[in-house]
């Protein structure tokens, strides 16, 4: 593809940038044909589709599934049951989700009329992405060698980078036009495929009436801006009742956390709404927010309550909670040697990675043959007993701890700057190992996540598989049980979400039910941090139906390993 005056080669689904909607109705059995031309490994991971008793195809490399290698295809087949309105699907290999994605659209099984808001004259996908003008693949290898200071060439909306980018030959960049009829209303699907960061969503002279988020109904909420971290989908109303004489910029600003010395570069697009027939006056900009501040994405996501109780499929936040996490939300250095005893503080010496409670999440050696989830289905319906008891005869992963090893204060920003001083030091060094947390069938878990300023102010917008979580709370500052609990938690109408942002220098609570067995990967999904390890699984064990039971994979479920030709030459950190 052509941009920015320079020639970029590109994986894309399709020969399309977003790649082609797949679009379904509510209660659908779904097959998708993968055929793999590019020369990765490759899955596709349904972003939010909670894949009911099927954890085989949720996509995600050496935890679920071994990858589809080069010249190689497979079918992924699953049920659309008890989900509507937008999710999405992307590559879960390197940074390749960020040009292999697409929107996945569940439509009420009873047509629009059975939203639970005014029918939609039209709807309207918009894909927030990224354009890199670099390999994504290189960048996932200098991630993970300790190399970082990338940034996209642009933002974009629905593949367009906006004429808010140009080069040196002159050429404007195109950008995204939305052609809207006067008075009419119409469903914006808002998709954040990012690999990096949040974004500001706006159009100026109008307003939008938020109706869901993560395919989940909330209650409507007005605003004039929309806040969307990477992995997250908003669906929003909007009135085309600003005056028709002219158009109207939309702006996908993203928003940064941190102020740096120098700056890193503003990532920002614009596209374009406008009347039917359109009109040659200058459009009108919006007003965006201050891209350091991070105060209406705090907002946005605080004033989101659930629709749920009113609506016919919804269901209670557990009020009784059976397991409890708090997992702090980091970064750390391992030594580059392999060795325990390194420099650290951004020394050649120590490689940065990302931790889980003071863990970095790795891959075991196993992977190379099986699968964490093949491995926990054999061990789970296999006939050895080990010391007469149930205790599995190899140990898969290693409990990820409860709480954090070591208290501090979290948020103190005195460790934001990486290397300044002993005490920030003290903090970075960090195991490496494959972790995992076990879960009887039927747990209501609550989970803590709690951000830290180790060498980071970021944002995390955590991600779990097979699953929706209840966000009960968000605050600043370090999360205090005696001061929050239950003076911040709605366990009322919590919105429910399959990716919670936990805010920059604060902490987020959530809930769910593990009554999906299988593995799930658990993750940020802004890309720099899944890459060097901020991830775990969560392992819900069978219940005691055949209903309630993972069932055996499907016969053509990928093989581990090279052969036919092939290479698993994708490095193993793209196996996140």
């Amino acid at each position: 593809m052509t941009h920015l005056c320079e020639e970029t080669l590109v994986t894309v689904v399709n020969g399309q940038l977003p790649g082609p909607a797949i679009e379904v109705t509510e209660g659908d059995s779904v097959a998708v044909h993968v055929i793999n031309k590019s020369p990765y490994n490759m899955t596709i991971h349904w972003h939010g589709v909670k894949q009911r008793l099927n954890c085989w195809a949720d996509g995600v490399p050496m935890i679920t599934q071994c990858p589809i290698r080069p010249n190689h295809s497979f079918t992924y087949r699953f049920n659309v049951s008890r989900q509507e309105i937008t999710l999405w699907w992307h590559a879960h290999v390197s940074c390749l989700r960020g040009s292999v994605h697409g929107a996945f659209i569940i439509r009420p099984r009873h047509g629009a009329s059975s939203y639970p808001f005014p029918k939609p004259h039209r709807e309207v996908p918009l894909v927030i992405g990224e354009w890199w003008q670099t390999d994504l693949g290189q960048i996932d290898k200098s991630l993970t060698n300790g190399f970082f200071g990338f940034n996209p060439s642009s933002a974009t909306i629905n593949g367009k980078l906006g004429d808010l980018n140009n080069c040196s030959g002159g050429l404007v960049e195109e950008g995204y036009v939305l052609e809207v009829e006067e008075g009419k209303n119409y469903l914006l699907r808002l998709i954040n495929a990012a690999l990096m960061s949040e974004y500001y969503f706006k159009i100026a002279g109008h307003k939008f009436t938020v109706v869901a988020a993560d395919a989940n109904y909330v209650k409507p909420y007005t605003t004039d801006v929309i806040a969307i971290a990477p992995g997250e989908t908003v669906d929003a109303l909007l009135v085309a009742d600003a005056a028709p004489e002219r158009s109207y910029y939309m702006v996908a600003l993203a928003n940064q956390p941190s102020i740096t010395n120098p700056p890193f570069p503003v990532t920002v697009t614009r596209g374009t709404l406008a009347a039917v027939p359109q009109r040659r006056r200058r459009p009108l900009a919006p007003e965006m927010p201050d891209l350091h501040d991070m105060m209406p994405s705090f907002y946005f996501h605080g004033n989101l309550t659930s629709l749920r109780l009113a609506h016919p499929r919804g269901r209670t936040v557990p009020a009784h909670v059976d397991e409890r996490l708090l997992v702090t939300l980091s970064m750390g250095s391992v030594c580059r040697n392999g060795g325990e005893s390194c420099a650290r503080g951004g020394s050649i010496e120590s490689i940065i990675v990302a931790t889980m409670n003071n863990v970095s999440f790795q891959l075991p050696a196993t992977t190379k043959t099986t699968t964490l989830l093949a491995a926990h289905y054999n061990h789970s319906h296999s006939s050895v007993v080990v010391n007469g008891t149930g205790e599995q005869p190899q140990q898969l992963y290693t409990p990820l701890p409860e709480r954090p090893p070591r208290p501090f204060n979290f948020t103190d920003r005195a460790f934001i700057p990486i290397g300044p001083t002993e005490a920030e030091a003290r903090l970075e060094p960090t195991p490496k190992a494959t972790t995992g947390r076990r879960f009887l069938y039927g747990a209501a878990v609550e989970v803590v996540f709690q951000n830290t300023a180790v060498m980071q102010s970021d944002y995390n917008p955590m991600h779990l598989h097979g699953h929706d979580m209840f966000v009960v709370a968000q605050g600043h500052g370090d999360f205090d049980a005696a001061r929050d609990v239950p003076a911040r938690y709605n366990l009322v109408d919590p919105p429910v979400r399959n990716t919670v942002l936990v805010p920059s220098l604060g902490w987020a609570a959530v809930r769910f039910v593990a009554d999906n067995p299988g593995v799930w990967y658990l993750h940020c999904h802004y890309e720099f941090h899944v890459a060097v390890g901020m991830a775990t699984v969560f392992v819900t064990e069978d219940g005691p139906t055949v209903g309630s039971a993972l069932p055996p994979p499907p016969a053509d479920l990928p093989k581990c390993g090279g052969g036919h030709g092939s290479s698993l030459d994708v490095m193993e950190n793209d196996l996140l």
